[in-house]
């Protein structure tokens, strides 16, 4: 029999004959299991006979962007720790191996090892021997039935260790009719991808797809494993261990260094350091044999690899975005939009199977030209746990025009285990609830912003001049309806009373109470409609305008830091929101571009004349005496900025120049324990926010640039006329309530002679119309003045005498023209209806 089936070796796999000859073969064993004859010539040429290898899982990666433009690895994520390589990327050394230790026939059969087969299956059914004899052609073929069914399992299934396992007894099952059953659906599959791939072909899709113990799966993945090397590098002596290990994995790996592999009948760990992995180095000594008898390797490499200690150098890999350090949260960020994105499939399920097990490669827009900075910068000033009352921080720079997220820091440290030390933590402080399940922040005065845009689209100038004091009873638009707001109650950062101002004066020094005024000739819920319009959303995905509120004006609304830079990246545009886009391409294991995530810029969000006249306001927040002048990075970059505090516990910082927007965000993400007077690394926690921002923003000024903004439209920044509302005969007080509710500021000179009560007002200047917030001068009254009446003449001297008297004159002199009886007035000095102090003498002539 065994010189029959040996002539039958050359002819398997070239013609429809082969499948009837191997079917005679092998009928003698499937008589023994009591099939019938007709049965057993039949059962062979019905089963199937294609199979697609289709492509085995694999590891995803992400990438982002090195200093030298060239791509780094950021983290990987498995199912099975895998890393293919081509023909030429592993060793000949492997090859030898792994041939002559499992099937030194390869390049001559026809997929199908008839003679051992045969005696496999009978030895099988006689219970004498359950080894599989299998070609190298068959291995792979069991290795992607395994995988085929593997990648059917439910990973959310609670018996998920239970199926895999069930996956690899149904693939190696080599007893009774089953077994029988699934050795020729095994070699009708081998026959058949002999006719569809090369034996080069077939050689490497084994040791890409075969396991290697453990999650390690493929030759290339099993020497940076265990040897800390490449495939194309491994020595005589590495191969021969790895070709050893693949025959039976989980009891020849060499990572168990304590517990070993296996335990003898007496409990005593087996294959591990103290035996000098005896069992591996048993089946290294055979693969070494087979290589030597085979002509692959000299006595001499025999002799040197066979005396070598199996000696592991494990590489072990890291997997998920721990291993991306400084960058983690950005990782996870991208982890997220893989995970929630129908891009990359309709379910959870689907997206979670494709980035453990679909060989994505995806490259990030992260550019460590200023992640690198903007990270060393957090990790310097901002600790882990300042205080064990949930301080955190951070930062996000975006491009302008684009929305490419080009950083995220963070000053915890990553992990997706539960503890209870503050210092750790998996929450994406940048993101938002569905990207990084984060609920977002108080931002504070950064969201004036929205406030100062419908200001200027409502055709305001930066120029006009409110009474910008606090105020316990102002008038706000709500939808329509004026609300009442005690502005006082809410104060201004230092605790000042504000005062009349223009709305720059009012951002640059970003006073509460001056924005309340704006938003007074606003309305709220057309404000918060900008924000929406500007791509601003809450964190926990709820839209702005769902809720309104007078106090919207200082940002008590929860959102992300990345939201809040993209609003200003839209600023700095000109006026073009882009949506968040942290990942540039995904190529699937094919090599081929995938589709990505929808994304999109929107030109005309903002005007581009609100836009630059908007940035004109926030540059002043940038220079001496703005609130963000301490985060300016001096380097010559045009930048916009604004500053934010909510309540006690709530910074922001954000800036940018016309290429990147920078957010930092620093405050308490638990509870509202009070951040200021409380201090950490040197630093006070409330002005953490500036250096860290500062850092980040220079760096992006370093690797991006920056022009300058365009010129505020002259319309938005003209000085605006207003009446001057008539105070004479008013009290001074009253005088400068109405004149600074207009818009004007009120200076006090000195008292005059008037006929009014002492302390009135008794003259103002200007009068009529005058530029809003230009000073107006109130001069009192010293009661002390009079007025010549002004029908004095034509009286006669008696009737003058008493009329001067009336009006309060002491000092009266008639000249001699009006001593005749019959003469009257005919003029005085003062003239008739002339002010004059009462002391004033007054000469009247008589005709």
């Amino acid at each position: 029999m065994r010189g029959v089936l040996g002539g039958l070796v050359g002819l398997v796999g070239l013609s429809a004959v082969a499948g009837l000859l191997v079917t005679a073969s092998v009928t003698p064993v499937l008589a023994m299991t009591g099939l019938a004859g007709t049965q057993a010539l039949t059962l062979f040429d019905q089963l199937p006979e294609s199979l697609d290898p289709s492509t085995p899982m694999e590891q995803s990666t992400i990438y982002a962007t090195a200093p030298d433009g060239s791509t780094v690895e950021l983290a990987s994520f498995y199912e099975q720790n895998r890393v293919p390589v081509t023909y030429e990327q592993i060793s000949p050394n492997l090859y030898d191996a792994i041939l002559s230790s499992e099937d030194k026939n390869f390049y001559s059969h026809g997929g199908v090892n008839i003679g051992a087969t045969v005696k496999a299956l009978v030895d099988n059914v006689r219970g004498t021997s359950s080894r599989g004899a299998s070609t190298i052609s068959q291995q792979y073929v069991k290795n992607v039935l395994i995988q085929k069914c593997e990648q059917e399992v439910d990973t959310t299934s609670d018996t998920y260790s239970e199926d895999l396992q069930q996956c690899w007894l149904d693939a190696t099952n080599a007893t009774g009719s089953k077994g029988i059953e699934r050795k020729l659906q095994e070699m009708r599959y081998a026959i058949q991808i002999e006719k569809d791939f090369s034996k080069n072909d077939i050689l490497l899709g084994y040791l890409n797809i075969a396991n290697f113990g453990g999650t390690v799966y493929g030759i290339e993945a099993a020497a940076n494993y265990y040897f800390s090397t490449t495939a194309a590098n491994l020595t005589v002596a590495q191969s021969a261990t790895l070709a050893g290990i693949v025959q039976n994995p989980n009891t020849y790996r060499i990572d168990k260094a304590e517990q070993g592999t296996i335990t003898n009948a007496e409990g005593v760990a087996l294959n591990n350091a103290a035996d000098g992995y005896a069992l591996t180095k048993d089946r290294r000594h055979y693969v070494l044999g087979r290589m030597l008898a085979d002509g692959k390797i000299t006595q001499a490499q025999y002799d040197e690899a066979d005396a070598s200690d199996i000696a592991p150098a494990l590489n072990p890999p890291t997997q998920g975005c721990a291993s991306a350090g400084a960058s983690a949260y950005f990782c996870q960020y991208v982890k997220s939009i893989v995970l929630n994105d129908e891009a990359f499939g309709k379910t959870q399920q689907e997206r979670t199977d494709l980035l453990r097990r679909g060989g994505l490669k995806i490259y990030t827009t992260l550019d460590y030209r200023i992640q690198t900075p903007a990270a060393e910068k957090m990790a310097e000033v901002v600790p882990a746990n300042a205080d064990n009352a949930y301080f955190g921080a951070a930062g996000v720079s975006v491009e302008v025009g684009t929305g490419r997220i080009l950083s995220m820091t963070q000053n915890t440290l990553f992990t997706e285990t539960p503890t209870d030390d503050q210092a750790y933590s998996s929450l994406v402080f940048a993101g938002d609830r569905e990207h990084g399940n984060s609920g977002g922040f108080q931002v504070g005065s950064t969201y004036k912003l929205f406030t100062l845009i419908d200001w200027l689209e409502k055709g305001h100038s930066v120029n006009e001049v409110l009474n910008g004091s606090v105020q316990t009873n102002l008038k706000i638009p709500v939808c329509g309806a004026k609300q009442n707001a005690n502005t006082k109650e809410i104060g201004n950062f230092g605790g000042g009373g504000g005062g009349t101002g223009s709305v720059l004066s009012f951002t640059k020094n970003s006073l509460n109470s001056g924005y309340f005024a704006m938003a007074s000739k606003l309305d709220i819920c057309d404000i918060n409609k900008v924000a929406d319009r500007m791509g601003v959303t809450l964190a926990n995905g709820g839209k702005v305008t769902d809720e309104n509120v007078p106090f919207d004006v200082l940002g008590p609304k929860n959102i992300s830091p990345l939201a809040m830079a993209n609003a200003y990246a839209t600023v700095a545009s000109g006026g073009t929101y882009c949506t968040p886009r942290a990942i540039d391409r995904v190529v699937g294991p094919d090599g081929q571009d995938r589709e990505l995530p929808a994304s999109s810029c929107t030109e005309g969000v903002i005007s581009p004349e609100v836009a630059a006249t908007a940035a004109f306001a926030l540059q002043s927040v940038m220079g001496g005496g703005g609130t963000g002048a301490r985060a300016n990075t001096n380097d010559g970059t045009p930048l916009i900025g604004k500053t934010g505090t909510h309540d006690t516990w709530s910074t922001m910082m954000i800036e940018s120049s016309t290429k990147v927007a920078t957010a930092v965000w620093a405050g308490r993400w638990q509870g509202q324990e009070n951040i200021y007077r409380k201090r950490a690394n040197g630093w006070n926690l409330n002005d953490m926010r500036y250096p860290v921002a500062q850092a980040a923003q220079a760096a992006a000024n370093a690797a991006y640039g920056g022009d300058a903004f365009p010129k505020p439209d002259g319309k938005l920044t003209r000085q605006q006329l207003a009446t001057v509302p008539s105070v004479v005969g008013k009290s001074v007080e009253e005088a400068t309530a109405i004149l600074t509710d207009a818009g004007f500021q009120v200076s006090v000179g000195g008292a005059v002679d008037s006929d009014l009560a002492a302390g009135l007002v008794a003259a103002q200047d200007p009068n009529g119309e005058a530029a809003t917030g230009a000073t107006v001068t109130l001069t009192t009254s010293n009661g002390q003045g009079t007025t010549v009446p002004a029908n004095l003449v034509g009286m006669s001297r008696a009737q003058a005498s008493a009329a001067l008297g009336a009006a309060g004159f002491t000092n009266i002199e008639f000249d001699n023209s009006c001593n005749p009886p019959t003469s009257v007035v005919g003029n005085s000095d003062p003239a008739p209806g002339t002010a004059a102090s009462k002391s004033t003498s007054v000469r009247v002539t008589c005709q």
